[in-house]
Formats: C-alpha cells, sequence, structure tokens
C-alpha cells in the first residue's frame, strides 16, 4: 500500500513535534507500506520570511519572495530526513527541482501542471521513506514558485493522484472537520465524513482545515482523504465523493471575516455595465464572490459586491478607473456566515430556519448568497461568533 502524509508547519514546529512525525510515518513504514512524506514550513517560519523581506523591500518581486519562500519547507524536509535516519530508517529529502513539480508560471499563486513520478519511485523502491516539500513546484524558466498559502495540501493529493496513493492523510493541529470552529462554536461536533462538494465549500467558505485546491483535486482523481490530528491517534474526518445514506441535512457552519463588501452607486442601468465592472476587476485577478444588483430606477441601477479585505481598496480604485457612477462604498467591517450541506439539495425551508435563528439574535442580513449545498450571508463582522453559535443550535449540529 502507498501512502502520502502531509504535516503542517504546527505539526513540525520544534525538534519534539519533529520526532513525534517522525515516529507516526515510521509505524506505517513498518506496516510494510510505502511512505510519502509531505511538509510545510516549521512553525511561523514562513511569517519570519515575510517580515525580513518586507525589512528590506516593502514590495519585493513575487518571483523573489517565491525564491525567498522555499527555504522554509527544505529546512522541514532535510531535518525530517535527518531524523528518521537517526531512528533507523532510510529517508530522503526531496525539493521541487529533485521531483520535478511542473507549475503554471504565476509566482506566488501557481498551480501544478504535472508531476514527475520517476525520481519517487526508485527511491520508494529503495525502500526509503521520500519526504517531499509542500507549497513549492518549478516553472517552464527553471524558477521556483508557490502555490499559494495553505498550497502543501495540494502538493499532497497532486502526488496521491501522480502515485495512485491508496490514500492520502492530511495531519493538522485538530482532530478532524467539525460542524463548526471547536474555538468559536462550544459544542461544535467533528465529523466522521464529509463529501467533497461539502468540503470543498467549507474549505472556500473559511472553515481552514484544507486547501481548497487541495479538495478539487482530491474530487477529481478520487483521492480519497483523511483529515486528522498529528497530535493523538484519534480517528479523523473521511473525505469521499458519497457519505451515509441517512445524512444530515446541514453538516456545518463556516465563517469567514476576511471579507469586504464593495457597492458601487448609480450606474448607467444599460446592457454591458456589468461586464465592463468585473471584466475591469477580472483583468487585475480581483476574486469576486456575492455579487448583488439592484433594480434599475431612474435609469440608473446600483452592484454590489464582496471580496476579500486585501483587495477591497485596489478593486474601488480600478472600478474609479473604468467607470462612471454617483458614488463607491467600501465595508470591511462584514464577514460571510454559511451553513453547508448535502441534504439541504432536497430539504426545503432550511435558508428559513437559518434566517430564523439571525433574526432571534437581531442580527441584521447584508447580502445572501445560495448554492444546491450552501446557504451564506453577509452580517456585520462583530456578530460573527454569535451567529455562528445561533446557528449551530438552531440546527441542533451537536448532537449525534
Amino acid at each position: 500500500m502507498l501512502v502520502v502524509k502531509k504535516f503542517g508547519g504546527t505539526s513540525v514546529a520544534n525538534k519534539e513535534r519533529i520526532y513525534n512525525v517522525a515516529e507516526r510515518c515510521i509505524e506505517e513504514y513498518k506496516k510494510g507500506n510505502d511512505v510519502v512524506v509531505v511538509l510545510s514550513a516549521m512553525g511561523k517560519y514562513t511569517d519570519e520570511l515575510i517580515a525580513m523581506a518586507k525589512d528590506i523591500n516593502e514590495n519585493p518581486p513575487k518571483r523573489e519572495m517565491d525564491m525567498l519562500f522555499t527555504i522554509g519547507e527544505q529546512m522541514s524536509v532535510s531535518l525530517m530526513a535527518m531524523a528518521m535516519n537517526k531512528l533507523g530508517v532510510p529517508a530522503v529529502s526531496l525539493n521541487a527541482f529533485q521531483v520535478a513539480m511542473h507549475t503554471t508560471s504565476t509566482y506566488s499563486n501557481a498551480r501544478i501542471k504535472r508531476i514527475d513520478s520517476d525520481r519517487i519511485r526508485s527511491e520508494l523502491e529503495q525502500r526509503k521513506i521520500v519526504i517531499v516539500t509542500g507549497f513549492q513546484g518549478i516553472n517552464k524558466f527553471d524558477d521556483y514558485t508557490t502555490l499559494g498559502r495553505g498550497g502543501s495540501d495540494t502538493t499532497a493529493v497532486a502526488l496521491a493522484a501522480a502515485l495512485h496513493a491508496d490514500k492520502c492523510e492530511i495531519y493538522t493541529d485538530v482532530d478532524g472537520v467539525y460542524t463548526a470552529d471547536p474555538r468559536k462554536v462550544k459544542n461544535a461536533r467533528k465529523l466522521d465524513v464529509v463529501t467533497y462538494d461539502e468540503m470543498l465549500e467549507f474549505a472556500t467558505l473559511g472553515a481552514g482545515v484544507l486547501h481548497n485546491r487541495s479538495v478539487e483535486l482530491a474530487k477529481k482523481y478520487g483521492v480519497q482523504l483523511v483529515v486528522r490530528s498529528s497530535l493523538n491517534t484519534n480517528e479523523g474526518t473521511i473525505v469521499k465523493e458519497d457519505a451515509k445514506m441517512e445524512k444530515m441535512i446541514v453538516s456545518g457552519v463556516a465563517a469567514d471575516s476576511d471579507a469586504a463588501r464593495v457597492a458601487v452607486i448609480g450606474l448607467k442601468d444599460e446592457p454591458g455595465v456589468a461586464f465592463k465592472l468585473f471584466n475591469a476587476l477580472a483583468q487585475k485577478n480581483i476574486n469576486i464572490d456575492m455579487i448583488l444588483q439592484s433594480v434599475g430606477r431612474a435609469g440608473t441601477k446600483d452592484i454590489t459586491f464582496t471580496c476579500s479585505d486585501a483587495d477591497a481598496d485596489e478593486a474601488a480604485k480600478i472600478i474609479s478607473e473604468a467607470m462612471k457612477f454617483e458614488d463607491i462604498n467600501v465595508n470591511k467591517e462584514v464577514s460571510k456566515v454559511s451553513i453547508v450541506g448535502a441534504g439541504m439539495q432536497t430539504n426545503a425551508g432550511v435558508a428559513a430556519k437559518m434566517f430564523e435563528a439571525l433574526y432571534d439574535e437581531n442580527i441584521n442580513i447584508r447580502m445572501i448568497s445560495t448554492s444546491e449545498i450552501r446557504v451564506t450571508v453577509l452580517i456585520d463582522e462583530k456578530n460573527t461568533e454569535r451567529a455562528m453559535n445561533a446557528i449551530h443550535d438552531k440546527f441542533n449540529l451537536g448532537e449525534e
């Protein structure tokens, strides 16, 4: 059996934890399985590298940032190989060049194109544990690229797909996927199983357990994921295509405070205005989430949308240069709260129940967005935790 195991930064933050991970991987190896390990940078090391870069240059080139970032994972994998060798098991560390892991050319947010698996297979045939740098790749110019924050999850799933691994285990500092963030909702409960679609919504909506692109890849290639804790041996959460028959209507509540609302007021009410506005943002790679357009009146209309906090001011500037309007308003004191569940497709009244929970708490809804398995509302950021708890209680998500 071939198993890919990914460990995040907190799992390899110090010597003790590095040896803990090494022992867990060796335990798998001693069962006779082939083991490929993917690591993130140690602890908060990536943040330290960012601080160093900003101290030298407030606006560093993205290519050079990617060159700098690769240090973190290379340090993790080499130290891990040393630990395993000290424990008497042959191990080899490989970076993106040595694998090789080919990506697109977009620095800081590259996508994996293909993985050459020959080197890894060769090392596995020699009964070594192979430890691979997460988060990084190489582009057609032979430059290092990085996959964006959380990209080590994507590295692990891509390797599992390329190597036809039997399973891909993602180890974090939590026991699995919960019905809500257990730090914010005290009776949040760990889920045994979630579907790819549910996990993709959770990842996109700010649950923070898995990188959303890793879930997309897992669904595309049928890689079974297991999310579990690196700090204990508890059973985790399995992410797969189908969940159990008697599925909960709603699986969980997610919140994302990295949101801003941009309202463009007094646009001309004519064809092509929405295209012109959102095309201008797309040209600058600004991702838009919720969109609301008002009914036209007196020859004008309003368009309101959400984007990330970091992109809000730039979005307003781009629109100001591209369009004519009466006013533009940016509000960064908002957050998105969502319910997710595959069972929502066949059950009426789910959204109304969510809205009732918010009404009971006197929380005002600013925008609403829905899909077949998700309902998202935009509310004032100060109400986020209260909203999560109210919705969680309304759907009895803390109960088995």
